[in-house]
């Protein structure tokens, strides 16, 4: 592709840590205090930092979020983009394609710096990539208009002493992760893939358990330090700060044995447990993306270029199916076959769900080896909006580190979507 329509991430993009929602599943997450938009200002705020920009050239914010979390989610890319120290004229945009939210941000970015009509060419350069708190509030649907106490409720807190007897809070976690169009929860279509394929509860766990050895073999080889931005968190009262380095759902131990003990999580006699399904942590991740002639311009270091994009959408019954056809619409687009990849991240939502996608890819010419070299999902989390800019700098550092020239992100998307990018390495 020509070098003024070529996109390119620069080097220097920075996430944060995926962070349990819970903190060894007895308190609140290590995280739990912060807001999607503080997360996502963290994010750009070391981003702009590492990339060594200079922030006048940033023309636009663009950043995925799934879902609201917190009373100043409605913000979200305006909210980290003053978090993270950008001035006030430059403009920021929120977009939401579920779990693909982050990789859609990159894409629309690219796609904005492309088109030409939002461009600004004094400021040429985007910030793109996803946050999300996955924090959701426990909620009470429908109370508006509705007498609570001794008046109509129509705006202001809620008193809980009004409200009928029994009346429960709604988790919104669990509530937004129910598809009506399928009548069936995430899992559920993740389970129907797997009757599909034919998926056992053997295969599941050894996929989960590979997960979680490949993720702490990257860890303790320092393979993810280069992309991630440690986070202090302060304990209060006479506690010292504590610097969150790490993705904190790595098993240090991990044991098919123990994986095997796990009772199925959402069916009798399903093969999805917490074991080999996706953690579900708060973080967020950022870059600087443009077109290849203006980081030249600039003398800016380029990391990688988006060479190939794809988005599908399938039945919603089968929505963990999207990577399959997202993938070969973006290796069409690169003029690429599957063995041509070097690497692939592909989001580990639920271990059947991944499984019957790795059985197509095996057909397109896969190298199954090639696949989440360094864990995925299951070890390390699935932040929903923020996900596909995650395993997007995961890709690009490890293409160039390991001297490596293609590399694939791809993911499912709740309702039924997939979407898929392709990187080149420039090293």
């Amino acid at each position: 592709m020509a070098k003024n329509k070529s996109i390119v991430i620069l080097d220097g993009g920075r996430r944060l840590p995926r962070a349990d929602i819970l903190h060894e599943n007895r308190g609140p997450g290590l995280f739990a205090r912060f807001t999607t938009t503080q997360l996502g200002g963290m994010a750009v705020k070391a981003t702009l930092e590492h990339t060594s920009i200079d922030p006048g050239l940033i023309g636009h914010v663009v950043l995925g979020m799934a879902a609201h979390s917190h009373r100043d989610s409605i913000y979200a890319a305006q909210g980290a983009r003053w978090r993270g120290g950008l001035p006030d004229d430059v403009p920021a945009l929120t977009v939401a394609r579920i779990c693909g939210s982050g990789t859609e941000a990159i894409s629309v970015a690219a796609e904005m710096a492309i088109a030409g009509l939002r461009h600004d060419k004094k400021r040429p350069f985007y910030i793109a990539g996803g946050c999300e708190s996955m924090q959701y509030p426990f909620s009470a649907y429908n109370l508006r208009g509705v007498k609570v106490g001794n008046a109509v409720q129509k705006y202001g807190p809620v008193d809980p002493k009004g409200l009928p007897p029994g009346t429960h809070l709604q988790d919104a976690l669990l509530m937004c992760l129910y598809d009506p169009s399928a009548k069936m929860s995430m899992a559920n279509t993740a389970e129907e893939l797997g009757r599909r394929y034919r998926i056992t509860r053997e295969e599941c766990d050894e996929f989960g358990y590979r997960s979680h050895v490949n993720a702490k073999a990257a860890r303790d080889a320092g393979f993810f330090d280069e992309e991630i931005e440690p986070v202090v968190v302060e304990q209060g009262g006479s506690k010292d700060p504590l610097t969150v380095k790490y993705d904190t759902h790595i098993l240090e131990n991990p044991s098919l044995p123990q994986m095997a003990k796990l009772f199925p999580a959402f069916e009798a006699n399903g093969v999805i447990t917490a074991g080999n399904a996706s953690a579900v942590v708060d973080s967020a991740a950022a870059m600087v993306i443009g077109l290849e002639k203006d980081a030249e311009r600039f003398g800016l270091k380029p990391l990688c270029r988006i060479v190939g994009y794809g988005v599908a959408g399938v039945d919603p019954h089968i929505m963990g199916f999207g990577p399959v056809p997202a993938t070969k619409k973006a290796l069409r687009n690169a003029r690429l076959k599957g063995e041509q990849i070097d690497i692939v991240e592909l989001n580990e939502a639920f271990a059947p769900q991944s499984l019957a996608c790795l059985r197509e890819f095996e057909k397109m010419g896969f190298d199954l080896k090639k696949v989440n070299p360094m864990g995925n999902a299951i070890a390390l989390g699935h932040p929903l909006g923020a996900t596909g800019a995650t395993l997007t700098l995961t890709c690009a550092y490890a293409l160039r580190r390991r001297k490596l020239r293609y590399g694939l992100v791809t993911m499912c998307i709740g309702g039924g979507q997939g979407i898929a990018i392709v990187l080149e390495s420039i090293h």
